[in-house]
């Protein structure tokens, strides 16, 4: 065993597997053997690996500047270009761009820069942030506030009231939906909360609303029916700045540029990371209206500068490697391709929707869920994550990667760049990993059909 701290792994059972190259949608570990990379890395290698434009650019870019910072009135191209692109991919007006590392350090810049955006146009009781249950955004302190799922919580004594972080229901349909209830009533119902938490806590004191166009950790969760634009009704009517977390969903994981266009709704700020390098270099973008940054002007002369930043903010190396790999986006219209792809998947996947252990099969593009359960006419979930760990493994020995999520959800996630063949690939170890798993379950007495 070496000297790791292990993230988000058992401290207790580390060191399973030790990969050593990657090529296309495929990783090999240290004894030789090759598996699908059926997670995209994290949610995040979308060009897969090994991709030699990226590696050049990387290069290239090294031996121009390997490295500078955004401090101080400094600048380089490698940052202006990208910020400049992606200014004119999001859906927000005049777009600037405020650089950092991890989705997570993004999440913590947007709570942040709302705080003192609040301060600046004289709203400083404004402060509050509303996530949802079973949301992911990150895990730094601020951001693990905003994520709602248990295990990123326990221990950590975090400081969700001195942060203002308030919770309200997931849009998770097939968990939380009340017999009888339509998509569209379930997605009224949950603006109503929404509102009666906004009115309870005061709408004076509510700045922000976060969500994920997909909940990616949180088991895959795809919005019901009408549930943005219930939702942007309420936040609207109360002044109430949407942002949109599309670490996961952005640049073409849904088969759109963003999941913010899958579902037609318009955020005031926008979290970016993971597909956006590819995964090639560590980077992230906290996205802003031009309003929103105009506002922050007088503040900072105020004070000399604004006082936030990261040393590797705009670093030159991963800024030019996500040029680069938008530009492939763009050139070899992936997020059309991501789409077609992902019809293909999901319609391969909805096959299984009969299996006696599989309560739900959901997703949208390039991303989806197969949830087990231990009985299908009543949805009860499993009492552990025993059976979706199993099943894992299972696809695992078989050659495939995937990953259990919220329990007993299993992520699909390939690269944009999966064929047809490979998606079928995909599916044939994971029908006979599903097979194990069933019998193992019986075996186990873990289920109740």
């Amino acid at each position: 065993m070496t000297s790791i701290v292990y993230p988000t792994t058992n401290l207790a059972n580390t060191e399973q597997l030790c990969l050593t190259k990657g090529k296309g949608i495929y990783i090999y570990d240290d004894q030789g053997k090759e598996y699908i990379e059926g997670m995209s890395g994290l949610w995040c290698t979308s060009l897969g690996y090994g991709n030699e434009e990226l590696i050049e650019v990387a290069c290239e870019q090294m031996r121009k500047l390997t490295y500078s910072h955004l401090f101080g009135g400094k600048t380089h191209p490698a940052a202006m270009a990208l910020a400049d692109k992606l200014s004119a991919m999001v859906p927000i007006d005049n777009a600037k761009v405020f650089f950092g590392n991890s989705g997570s350090d993004a999440n913590d810049t947007n709570i942040k820069l709302v705080r003192y955006y609040m301060n600046a146009i004289g709203k400083p009781e404004k402060k509050k942030i509303i996530a949802r249950e079973r949301a992911y955004h990150g895990v730094t302190i601020g951001a693990a506030c905003l994520t709602g799922l248990p295990v990123n919580h326990s221990h950590f004594d975090l400081p969700f009231e001195a942060l203002g972080i308030l919770r309200t229901g997931s849009a998770h349909f097939y968990r939380d939906a009340v017999p009888g209830e339509t998509e569209t009533d379930f997605s009224n119902r949950r603006a109503s909360e929404l509102e009666a938490l906004i009115l309870d806590e005061g709408p004076e004191t509510i700045a922000a609303f976060i969500v994920e166009p997909i909940a990616g950790a949180g088991g895959v969760i795809t919005p019901p029916e009408g549930y943005f634009a219930a939702i942007a009704k309420v936040l609207n009517k109360y002044d109430i700045l949407l942002i949109d977390d599309e670490v996961i969903c952005g640049f073409g994981r849904t088969g759109n540029d963003f999941g913010a266009t899958s579902y037609g709704f318009a955020p005031d700020i926008m979290t970016l990371a993971k597909a956006m390098s590819s995964a090639y270099a560590p980077i992230s973008a906290s996205v802003i209206s031009g309003d929103f940054y105009d506002a922050l002007i007088s503040p900072s002369q105020q004070a000399g500068v604004l006082g936030h930043g990261y040393t590797y903010s705009g670093h030159p190396v991963s800024c030019a490697i996500a040029t680069k790999v938008i530009d492939i986006y763009q050139r070899d219209n992936l997020f059309e391709q991501a789409a077609q792809r992902g019809q293909y998947l999901q319609e391969k996947l909805s096959v299984f929707q009969s299996h006696p252990m599989v309560g739900e099969v959901r997703g949208k593009g390039l991303i989806a869920a197969v949830e087990l359960v231990a009985d299908k006419k009543t949805a009860k979930a499993f009492a552990d994550s025993k059976v979706g760990y199993y099943c894992q493994q299972a696809c695992q020995d078989l050659g495939l990667i995937i990953r259990t999520v919220a329990g007993s959800s299993i992520a699909f996630c390939p690269p944009l760049i999966v064929t047809e063949a490979q998606i079928d690939e995909m599916l044939e170890k994971f029908t006979t990993a599903l097979e194990q798993t069933q019998r193992f379950a019986q075996q186990n007495n873990l289920l109740t059909t």
